[in-house]
């Protein structure tokens, strides 16, 4: 029976044989030859300030630190190794495999998916993609994806053809605005081009999903789709919950933190607080969009609820500047125009507060 110690910096199984007097290192990952070096170390030598414990199996040295465990030769339980990489700060390492693997099923399991981005942020290259399954741009089954998306493209070049033969659309004319005419037509909401009003608030919050979406999709038949189908999504399956979200915002700002919410009431604040901002525009155009897809993730997963939070930690993560500005329309201007520098951790202390008061789902991924 050997012993071996496993350190997850190297990603190597390290042993020392007293016969040899050597340091032994065998790389864990499976895609490539196992491959071993020795070091050649005194008796008393540490490695890489890791105390040394004595084993009389097989004459053999067992290295111990906080970042290593004794198991048997053969490889380490898979979770072992997740659970040290994100107390470290690496997360993502096993979750990409997981969805790797969800992404291989035919057809796909559209509710595992969700759980999933309920549950994890998603890589960068399957977002998209993962995106267009939740939103019903492609189906389950992935036989179908080429012809879906074929389809897609048909139907976006049609109207697109229909806007510029009725001049709504010029060649020079912006990307967003040609989405937006798009979906008005196709949602038979196309105005007259004789009537030339400002856009309303709706055309706004569309514009803002938009314009972000834009930064976030190379591909404008995708980028359309995308929009097209958030904005539905988001109105069909939220409409009803938004207007009470400014009130679920307080609620875990008293819980939170009862003296900045005092704060905001006596100089009247609260009611003015950029709730349109917020929860109608999903934070589009106040977030950066390396921030904002991580809360679209949960959005397009089915939780708005993710968006107080995001309101909730930037109140927080902003109270002395804001403790400071006794004016509610400097608090407003202040929240409108937000930095952009510690968004990513906004974030990620958001979603942690959602999952802190909501649960995280436990469907098995």
């Amino acid at each position: 029976m050997t012993f071996t110690a496993i350190c997850w910096w190297d990603h190597v199984n390290i042993v020392f044989n007293h016969t040899t007097n050597h340091w032994y290192s065998r790389a864990l990952t499976a895609q490539k030859p196992k491959q071993h070096r020795s070091f050649p170390v005194t008796a008393n030598r540490k490695w890489r300030g890791c105390s040394e414990a004595q084993c009389d199996i097989n004459q053999e040295t067992v290295i111990k630190s906080p970042f290593c465990s004794v198991s048997m030769a053969e490889d380490p339980p898979r979770n072992f190794r997740s659970a040290y990489y994100e107390k470290v700060g690496f997360r993502g390492v096993e979750e990409k495999k997981s969805l790797e693997i969800l992404l291989k099923e035919n057809p796909l399991d559209v509710e595992k998916l969700n759980t999933f981005s309920q549950r994890f942020p998603l890589p960068s290259m399957y977002r998209v993609h993962v995106w267009k399954v939740l939103l019903g741009i492609l189906p389950p089954h992935c036989d179908s994806h080429s012809l879906v998306g074929g389809y897609r493209q048909e139907q976006y070049q049609d109207v697109f053809e229909a806007l510029t033969v009725m001049r709504f659309i010029q060649m020079n004319t912006p990307p967003t605005q040609v989405y937006l005419r798009m979906f008005q037509l196709e949602s038979q909401q196309l105005p007259r081009r004789s009537v030339t009003t400002p856009p309303d608030s709706k055309d706004e919050e569309f514009l803002s999903i938009a314009r972000a979406m834009e930064e976030m999709v190379e591909d404008p038949v995708d980028c359309y789709w995308l929009i097209k189908c958030f904005v539905n999504q988001f109105n069909n399956k939220f409409g009803d919950s938004i207007p009470h979200l400014p009130k679920s915002l307080e609620h875990y700002l008293s819980v939170e933190d009862s003296g900045l919410l005092n704060h905001l009431k006596s100089t009247g604040a609260l009611p003015m607080l950029p709730y349109h901002l917020w929860f109608r525009r999903c934070f589009a155009g106040c977030l950066p969009e390396s921030s904002l897809q991580r809360v679209w993730d949960k959005v397009i997963s089915g939780s708005c609820k993710i968006l107080v939070f995001v309101a909730v930690e930037i109140l927080l993560s902003y109270k002395i500047m804001l403790m400071k500005i006794s004016q509610p329309e400097g608090v407003v201007n202040f929240l409108c125009n937000m930095p952009q520098e510690n968004t990513d951790a906004i974030v990620s202390k958001a979603i942690d507060l959602w999952h802190k008061y909501c649960g995280t789902p436990m469907h098995p991924v």
